[in-house]
């Protein structure tokens, strides 16, 4: 309770009154008793199966509640399971306040939006298609007071800028939820039908197999965002000075790539690039990375080794795709005087080239042991400097627009502020290599 902010409280305070506004009407209302407790339980139920062996929460029983009861009698019946569920972390008795407050408030606004449509007689009477559409206002109903809620509580228990905290909400939740809405409205239509809630209930086995495939997914995602930050942390602590330089890369490419128009699984395979291309040094002695001054050319030939064994160590994860090759040739330059291959113009892979730039930028824009960070500006015009013979001018281009759009802020690894580090002399048209 300690770790939650007093504002964050307070709004849940504030939330948990809203619900128990929604729930005054709750004695002059004619609803069917049996039926707000059978699907309560039943949703209970789906929520601690879904906790424990899915993800998220299990909407459709929520739903076919708005679709098939009066508004304050459907607000009731997420409250047992939300106030029975299992916490992990943080005060129990808080985050189940929010979250039964946060469900009761969502079903009572899709219930009154369904209600005040029409929706419960064209549900009653079976009327397709016009029953899809107070059940598509009640989903979005739905999602709006989720989005609206949890937007609120980011922005004042993570001191999160509110513009952020509600930045995609909205559009990442709809899809999702009215898949959801959708297996709801088939709940309430069949509990309406001669066959009555057994009937009801089948619609459950098809989501259930679809959520757990869902899961399964979302599972096999962290199992390769773990292996990434497993590589990351172990060049991290081999080459200390350069800590987060692998992540920063990683932010780049990613900036290139949607200013590129790329679509988002690409823009992902980008970041996974940028965040691996010196996944490599793990096969390059320590005290090169760490040396202070020049390498000697003998050195500086073992250190243009790491592309190379950066790919022997990513060529056999197969999620990575295109991000193997970007590992391989992110040294390589247009003119064909680059590393590991001297590969010229569009003979190097655009992943490569996206993550060059971005590479570079972070380089220059760093503080290494052999020089100061740069700033971001002088950073840029060496980028353009180089364009067309070492760096991809279509790229150079799109990350100079994309900071423009979003802005930059340099890490630098020394003790002195990022402004006040004076800027390094410009690298070499033919420049050596970074470490």
């Amino acid at each position: 309770m300690e770790a939650t902010p007093a504002r964050a409280r307070a709004y849940v305070l504030c939330a948990v009154l809203g619900a128990l506004l929604c729930l005054l009407p709750l004695p002059t209302v004619h609803a069917p008793w049996w039926a707000v407790v059978l699907l309560a339980a039943l949703y209970a139920g789906c929520e601690q199966i879904a906790r424990r062996r899915f993800a998220g929460t299990f909407y459709p029983v929520l739903l076919a509640a708005a679709f098939l009861l009066p508004p304050p009698a459907a607000a009731l019946v997420p409250l047992p399971g939300a106030l029975f569920s299992h916490v992990e972390q943080g005060s129990p008795w808080l985050r189940r306040s929010w979250r039964g407050a946060q469900l009761a408030l969502a079903v009572w606004a899709a219930g009154s939006v369904h209600w005040a449509l029409g929706g419960r007689n064209a549900v009653v009477a079976s009327d397709f298609p016009y029953a899809l559409l107070p059940a598509l206002a009640a989903v979005l109903a739905f999602c709006l007071v989720l989005t609206v809620l949890d937007g609120g509580i980011l922005a004042l228990a993570e001191r999160m800028p509110v513009r952020r905290a509600w930045r995609g909400l909205f559009l990442r939740s709809l899809a999702p939820i009215g898949v959801h809405g959708l297996a709801g409205l088939m709940m309430a239509v069949l509990w309406r039908s001669p066959y009555g809630p057994v009937a009801a209930l089948l619609v459950l086995l098809p989501m259930g197999v679809s959520w757990w495939v869902f899961a399964q997914y979302h599972r096999e995602h962290a199992a390769h965002q773990a292996t990434i930050r497993a590589l990351v942390q172990a060049v991290d602590i081999k080459d200390g000075y350069t800590r987060g330089h692998s992540e920063r890369v990683g932010q780049a490419s990613m900036m290139i790539a949607r200013e590129l128009g790329m679509d988002d699984s690409r823009v992902e395979v980008l970041r996974f690039a940028g965040i691996l291309h010196d996944v490599g040094k793990l096969g390059v002695p320590t005290r090169l990375l760490r040396k202070d001054g020049p390498l000697t050319p003998e050195e500086r030939r073992v250190i243009e080794l790491h592309p190379e064994y950066g790919h022997e160590i990513v060529r056999g994860i197969a999620f990575l795709g295109e991000a193997r090759a970007a590992v391989l040739h992110h040294h390589e330059r247009l003119d064909g005087s680059g590393y590991p291959y001297g590969l010229l113009g569009s003979q190097i892979p655009e992943s490569a080239r996206v993550v060059a730039v971005a590479d570079a930028f972070d380089a220059m824009t760093s503080t290494r042991s052999y020089r100061r960070a740069r700033p971001v500006q002088a950073a840029l015009a060496e980028l353009e400097r180089c364009a067309g013979a070492q760096f991809d001018p279509r790229m150079v281009a799109a990350l100079m627009l994309a900071l423009g759009r979003y802005g930059w802020r340099p890490a630098v690894t020394a003790d002195e502020p990022a402004d006040l580090v004076p800027p390094v002399a410009p690298v070499p048209s033919r420049p050596g290599v970074h470490r």
